[in-house]
């Protein structure tokens, strides 16, 4: 089984997309769709499902992807020592927030780049929330993300820095700000059930916000549900709401003219920020060294 078929595969397996593949490795889509298909004719068994819209990886195709990824690694490493080369080259995936790529990732990124000039990073974005299941399902290598309450054993995760989470209201005035300015928030009688909420959809930040709701007794009026902190935000930001977003984003995401911390009587605890990868996939070279650079990055900070 040739590793430029498995190459093919991977990158499908993660865009999810055959045009969108095909643009990435340079082929035909038609010579892409072929590649995928020798390989099911090979193993007997469908790797994705495919329909007019969408494409998927089957429980075959989840496991054969693991196999792929373990495989083209140990070939590159395999290939450098008998070539004598000590130069790591390959490709990490990395993902993050949009937040995180330049308020977290950038300077490791540029301490990396320097150290490992031929390693690609394959750098990917969305809600931090979902880093974790990404590194589960192997769509990421490494990813940057909240530090779980419960960590799964199959992860390892690398401490970076912590971000304190607190509770915004927009900064000018409106509905929402007079309505918080007319109670007394730092007082535990203070009705947060009258109080409109934009809330985190899933992740760490959604954890801590219910525990907190259940220590004040409160059921919290539920404005809106959305992915990532940049959004919550944005919408308290437009007068819509009060939310819990972590203080890094706040500053570094262009939103602090626009927000205003609500001092509360019981603060949540800070937000754990940092690296995880599966535990198997730190073996691999490539991995390992951005997994190294990382903390050495952030080590006067920890």
């Amino acid at each position: 089984m040739e590793t430029r078929a498995l190459k093919v595969f991977l990158s499908v397996a993660q865009t999810l997309n055959f045009s969108r593949s095909s643009e990435q490795l340079h082929m035909s889509v038609s010579a892409v769709s072929r590649t995928v298909q020798r390989l099911e004719d090979d193993l007997g068994q469908p790797l994705l499902e495919r329909d007019s819209r969408n494409v998927r990886l089957t429980p075959s195709g989840g496991d054969f992807r693991h196999y792929a990824q373990r495989t083209v690694a140990e070939w590159e490493q395999v290939r450098r020592r008998l070539r004598g080369s000590t130069e790591l080259s390959g490709e990490v995936s990395v993902y993050c927030s949009v937040t995180a790529s330049y308020s977290v990732l950038a300077p490791i990124l540029d301490a990396f780049r320097t150290a490992h000039s031929a390693v690609d990073i394959m750098l990917h974005t969305g809600d931090q929330a979902d880093g974790i299941n990404r590194i589960l399902t192997g769509q990421d290598d490494i990813a940057v993300t909240g530090r779980p309450r419960q960590l799964p054993a199959r992860v390892e995760f690398l401490p970076l820095l912590q971000s304190p989470l607190k509770f915004y209201m927009p900064a000018a005035h409106c509905a929402v700000r007079s309505q918080v300015l007319s109670g007394k928030p730092l007082e535990s009688g203070f009705d947060w059930s009258a109080v409109p909420f934009i809330v985190p959809e899933r992740g760490i930040s959604k954890e801590l916000l219910d525990l907190w709701f259940s220590a004040q007794g409160a059921t919290p009026h539920i404005y809106a549900q959305v992915a990532g902190h940049e959004a919550i935000a944005a919408m308290v930001g437009l007068g819509l709401g009060v939310g819990v977003a972590p203080e890094l984003v706040v500053a570094t995401g262009g939103f602090s003219e626009s927000l205003e911390v609500i001092e509360v009587a019981q603060p949540l605890p800070a937000l754990d920020i940092g690296l995880c990868s599966l535990k198997q996939r730190l073996a691999n070279p490539l991995v390992q060294s951005l997994w190294s650079v990382a903390g050495q990055t952030y080590r006067p900070a920890i």
